[in-house]
């Protein structure tokens, strides 16, 4: 990867390698309109409609900017429902990246772990992973699995310079095996990077001998690579052992490690859909049956054809530097803004987007009041920035309905690649700082209709008193007659 200095330093910034040819209207409500939007929304920043949103940071799934290569492979797509030859040409390009010739497709990421979950958990079983996601943990449990965490203590750190927090506690990994016994375990997951706990990374060292572990004890390694275009990079910058590599050959080499690799085309691959991958055909025959029952036929898996197309290209794309570094250095730029703001957000900065810290941000608040919900509603009251709530929201209730805290109160500011602006960039840290100013106005809020499954993509919530008139108040007071 390429370094670009520029000659008067107070003008240094993530510099693009890409020109923007096709651009999308934007649009910023008045402030009382933003209060109307997320009240209707019912403080769910999921149920907010594009049409009101300025930045739209909840995810960076389905919503980064496709390539000019990309776009381009869409026009030759092959509708065939069988013997495709975009089937063949993603195959090659998953071979080319990872090596591997056994492909299972699947409509997106979370299809593949249901797949996964069909093929391994059993009730009673258990499955070992650095830090779960909600849907993996919501497939597992349905099942009658069981999700234990083994993220090193150092990844529920909000502030420190540990340059991989997402690495795998070994010992207890190892102890862990040992109690529950291998008969008992699903499979061990690798999340590459962690994104409840701020898409921080895994090293390559710690990856390796999390397989290593896992092979000696005779049980299924998989690696969760949606992240890891993000993760290769942070490898390539912060691990001495692989800045000399290039990028396909760490792809081969976790490859060749894990027994089972799946990952969401919508992150990796920057276009729809999801694959599942193996370098031995026993693990890819073992889930087979699965595919045509719940995704399609086993040359489409419930694709659409040209997101295929989008997809393989977009996998080749990935093993640029160049390419993948965007989205962790404007992520880096922005967490950087906002720490010097003297906002409290996870540090380093990781892949996904910026994760503010909503614990130390309304300190006063209670788990039970989802202080990251929140801030996420004040902040999209304050700018008409959408973010994504990864906190106690995002969990589950326990079996007897007793709340399950999150170890993390956390805001997700994601960075889709190549969509935004710095201009944009810096408008987002500015509304934050703003709210940190303004963070003893912030009150708590309480369910009006909550789901069972998946609560903090459907559910509903209201403020608990009239804080966020106050704070439409005091926006006012502040700017005056700007939007």
């Amino acid at each position: 990867m390429s370094s670009v200095k520029f000659y008067q330093q107070e003008n240094q910034v993530p510099l693009e390698m890409h020109k923007v040819r096709v651009v999308q209207k934007l649009n910023l409500l008045p402030v009382e309109e933003r209060l109307h939007a997320i009240q209707e929304a019912g403080n769910n920043t999921f149920l907010l409609q594009n049409k009101d949103i300025y930045l739209d940071m909840i995810t960076d799934s389905g919503v980064n900017a496709m390539s000019d290569m990309q776009v381009a492979a869409m026009s030759i797509a092959d509708d065939s429902y069988a013997g495709s030859e975009t089937w063949n040409r993603a195959k090659a390009a998953i071979h080319e990246v990872f090596g591997v010739d056994n492909v299972l497709p699947a409509h997106q990421g979370r299809a593949a772990e249901n797949i996964l979950a069909e093929a391994f958990v059993k009730p009673g079983s258990v499955a070992l992973m650095n830090f779960h996601f909600t849907t993996t943990k919501a497939h597992i449990t349905r099942l009658g699995g069981e999700v234990v965490e083994l993220v090193h203590k150092k990844g529920l750190k909000p502030q420190s310079d540990d340059p991989f927090k997402g690495d795998f506690d070994l010992k207890a990994l190892n102890k862990a095996i040992d109690e529950y016994t291998p008969e008992r375990i699903s499979f061990v997951r690798v999340e590459a990077g962690t994104n409840l706990i701020g898409g921080q990374p895994v090293s390559l060292e710690n990856m390796l001998a999390v397989t290593d572990i896992c092979h000696d004890k005779g049980v299924i390694s998989v690696l969760d690579a949606s992240l890891l275009q993000d993760n290769v990079y942070f490898m390539k910058t912060r691990e001495p052992r692989c800045k000399y590599m290039e990028t396909k050959e760490i792809y081969h080499l976790l490859a060749s490690h894990f027994d089972i690799i799946y990952f969401s085309a919508r992150k990796l691959g920057f276009s729809r859909g999801g694959f599942i991958i193996s370098s031995d055909p026993k693990w890819t025959n073992q889930m087979m049956e699965f595919v045509p029952l719940y995704e399609g036929f086993l040359t489409y898996g419930g694709m659409e054809v040209r997101s295929i197309e989008a997809a393989a290209q977009g996998l080749l794309e990935s093993l640029d530097m160049e390419y993948i570094s965007q989205g962790p250095e404007f992520i880096e730029y922005l967490v950087k803004e906002l720490d010097d703001y003297g906002v409290p957000v996870v540090k380093p900065a990781g892949g996904l987007g910026a994760h503010l810290n909503c614990s130390e941000i309304v300190p006063k608040l209670p788990h039970d009041q989802y202080p990251a919900a929140a801030v996420g509603a004040a902040l999209y009251i304050a700018g008409g920035v959408r973010g994504m709530e990864r906190g106690t929201v995002s969990e589950q209730r326990e079996p007897d309905g007793t709340e399950r805290f999150a170890e993390l109160e956390l805001l997700r500011l994601a960075v889709p690649r190549r969509v935004f602006t710095l201009s944009q960039i810096k408008y987002c840290a500015d509304r934050v700082k703003w709210v940190w100013d303004n963070r003893e106005i912030i009150g708590g809020l309480e369910w009006t209709n909550e789901p069972k499954v998946l609560r903090f993509f459907f559910g509903r919530m209201k403020e608990i008193g009239y804080w966020q008139e106050e704070l439409v108040k005091k926006f006012r007071a502040d700017f005056g007659d700007s939007l």
